[in-house]
């Protein structure tokens, strides 16, 4: 359904929202009719990209973020969230119709040499921080969360690193996945230290683990980065990608600002009937309002039909 039409049979045209818990949002269609249509592939912005066009605070990015067509939000930081910015978080979005993508599980541990040892102390912490998730991603209505395994253990075999890794990861899914939760494991490029780096490396920790509630985060970012050949690897490991982010490289900007020609890479995602959530983690390519509104314009020239 576009935007404009989801406003008008919710009546959000003016009024204020009153939720069963009896807080109280203001209502974000003022004008329902200049609503943007609404993206077909499902682009998540970030609080932040539209800082500029929306400086409100995030009650105003949401709204226009989903006066833009988009239909959906990720918040890597939403575990540290406060109680009362997670509830109005949730509570906005739903009102538009929106759904919540990835935050990350970040107990303290993720850069830096922890779940590679298998120490029990960051194997405790890991958990912890999973049994707080839970309870985050019930109030914010999420479904994915992102895993990050931190760096070698330089000391160990690759094996036994691996297997390290895996053991934590079982026990966190048994965690999860009487909730219907997805940690969704993230392979990074950001320095050579990190652990996990490849997609084939996550796709057989995947199946180690053996649980639809471990599956792989596919940044294609970072996975250009670190291995190139995005379209094949993705066919490869297909059936364990469950979340997918973007940025183009070099310089981690909108697509279309770097060498990833993200026409075909979307064309591939879209052929494969994907119908998860694609992150927009990444920075503005220019400044302001202006670069605010050439980013919107650079996702609507990739977008799939």
């Amino acid at each position: 359904m576009e935007r404009r039409k989801f406003l008008r049979n919710l009546g959000l045209s003016g009024s204020a929202l009153t939720f069963a818990s009896g807080a109280v949002i203001p209502s974000f269609a003022s004008n329902p009719e200049k609503a943007e249509p609404t993206f077909n592939m499902d682009f998540a912005p970030h609080f932040g990209m539209f800082k500029n066009s929306a400086p409100g605070g995030l009650v105003d990015e949401l709204k226009f973020m989903a006066d833009q067509g988009f239909r959906s939000l990720e918040d890597n930081g939403m575990l540290r969230r406060s109680l009362e910015d997670q509830t109005l978080i949730a509570k906005t979005m739903e009102s538009l119709g929106m759904r919540m993508g990835v935050f990350v599980i970040e107990g303290g541990d993720n850069w830096k040499v922890s779940l590679t040892t298998g120490k029990q102390e960051f194997l405790d912490t890991f958990l912890e921080t999973c049994r707080n998730s839970v309870e985050v991603a019930k109030r914010v209505n999420a479904k994915w969360m992102t895993v990050v395994p931190g760096y070698f253990e330089r000391n160990l075999p690759m094996g036994v690193q691996t297997g390290n890794i895996i053991e934590a990861y079982k026990r966190a899914a048994e965690i999860f996945e009487p909730h219907g939760l997805v940690m969704v494991m993230e392979p990074l490029s950001d320095n050579p230290d990190l652990f996990l780096r490849h997609a084939d490396q996550s796709y057989m920790i995947c199946k180690a683990v053996d649980s639809p509630a471990c599956k792989i985060l596919y940044d294609i970012y970072h996975m250009q980065r670190n291995e190139g050949n995005l379209i094949a690897t993705m066919q490869k490991t297909w059936d364990e990608i469950a979340y997918i982010q973007i940025g183009d490289n070099p310089g981690r900007k909108e697509p279309g600002t770097g060498e990833i020609n993200y026409g075909n890479v979307f064309k591939f995602i879209s052929e494969k009937g994907f119908k998860g959530i694609c992150g927009m983690e990444h920075g503005n390519a220019n400044p302001g309002v202006e670069g605010e509104k050439a980013l919107i314009e650079a996702y609507r020239k990739v977008d799939i039909s």
